[in-house]
């Protein structure tokens, strides 16, 4: 029986046409695309499902809203599929693959999400390959995991960031090796693959749309989809001759998180008292503070340096090798689940869902 994967549509370059105001999504076009290309009717390749969002997005308007409909589609659909790909745009594919990585407890199933620096439309694209190779991955391999798949790379969603704006290869997880090459074939890297049954945070409490629940421990009887609220999340990157005192207005009770891009392994200057204050207005604001390094490679560990001293007295958290992306996307997951925030600190620097190395 061949197996059967589901095409989510949610726009991006690799649907784009051409238009008289240059190149934008187009309703339609690409069933009408995939329906021509050849390559899709061998029997080698899977059957698939086009589901297509309305309107399509260019993907720097994705939004929370956007991440908890293309989630949900998934967990209805999660039955009747061996596995999903998702076509995204360049802009937001990291943050859209690490929120959905959170979203999505207890995965069983390849979630993979592709797209193109080039419109599938044109003569010359990586648009192709991506897409065949995507699904070829979704419906063969046992990857539990949401993946990036793109330049003949797989990588884990939530270890990956975007590197190029007009390379073939743009994206990359500095912190984590590839899931997969493909070349010749493609070849799984089976020990960087996250065991299915690997423990993981699962919510107590049922959420207001009566989503289903998992198992503590990671032994999920269904998926667990965990859709975001939408809150109040900064970031602030660190840069020579920062002058803290332009952010103290952002920093009220309405701010539930603030990511610190900071130097080096968490690092960051201090004039005049500035930082202080802004930290103290965090802690009193119980807005959670949690520090990633600027560095594409590495780790921010709060404590290594004196620089990093005020950090810890404000009660910010490390966040070791995360991504921003993953920063962001994890205080979201955490924020909407209603916890008590030293337990969300605490989670922040754990592991959850391979997201992060931490202390060694």
């Amino acid at each position: 029986m061949k197996k059967r994967v589901c095409l989510l549509h949610t726009g991006g370059t690799i649907g784009m046409a051409l238009t008289d105001h240059g190149y934008a999504p187009k309703a339609g076009f690409m069933e009408q695309a995939l329906s021509v290309m050849d390559e899709l009717k061998l029997p080698e390749m899977p059957e698939y499902d086009l589901i297509e969002f309305s309107p399509l997005l260019d993907s720097s308007n994705i939004s929370v809203k956007e991440w908890n409909q293309i989630g949900r589609h998934i967990t209805e659909l999660y039955d009747k599929y061996d596995g999903f790909v998702i076509l995204h745009g360049t802009d937001t594919m990291a943050y859209t693959a690490s929120a959905l990585s959170f979203m999505l407890g207890g995965l069983t199933k390849p979630v993979v999400l592709t797209g193109s620096q080039i419109p599938l439309c044109q003569l010359r694209t990586d648009a192709r390959d991506n897409l065949v190779t995507a699904l070829l991955i979704a419906a063969e391999s046992k990857i539990p995991e949401v993946c990036l798949y793109f330049g003949s790379a797989l990588l884990r969603g939530n270890r990956s960031t975007k590197i190029s704006s007009d390379q073939l290869i743009a994206f990359d997880s500095p912190n984590y090796p590839k899931l997969a090459e493909a070349g010749v074939r493609i070849t799984i890297n089976e020990r960087n693959v996250r065991n299915r049954n690997a423990g993981q945070y699962v919510r107590r409490e049922a959420d207001n749309d009566g989503a289903g629940h998992g198992e503590a421990g990671g032994h999920a009887a269904a998926l667990d989809f965990t859709p975001f609220a939408e809150h109040q999340i900064a970031v602030l990157k660190i840069f020579p001759g920062i002058q803290f005192e332009v952010f103290e207005n952002i920093m009220t009770e309405q701010l539930k998180g603030i990511v610190i891009e900071a130097f080096g392994a968490g690092n960051i200057p201090d004039q005049r008292g500035a930082l202080d204050r802004l930290l103290e207005a965090a802690k009193a604001n119980r807005t959670v503070a949690v520090v990633c390094t600027q560095c594409l490679r590495g780790s921010a560990v709060l404590g290594k340096y004196e620089t990093s001293g005020s950090l810890i007295e404000a009660g910010a958290v490390s966040g070791y090798d995360l991504t921003v992306e993953a920063a962001v996307t994890k205080l979201y997951y955490l924020l909407s689940q209603n916890l008590a925030l030293e337990e969300i600190k605490l989670l922040m620097g754990q592991d959850l869902r391979g997201e992060m190395t931490g202390p060694v």
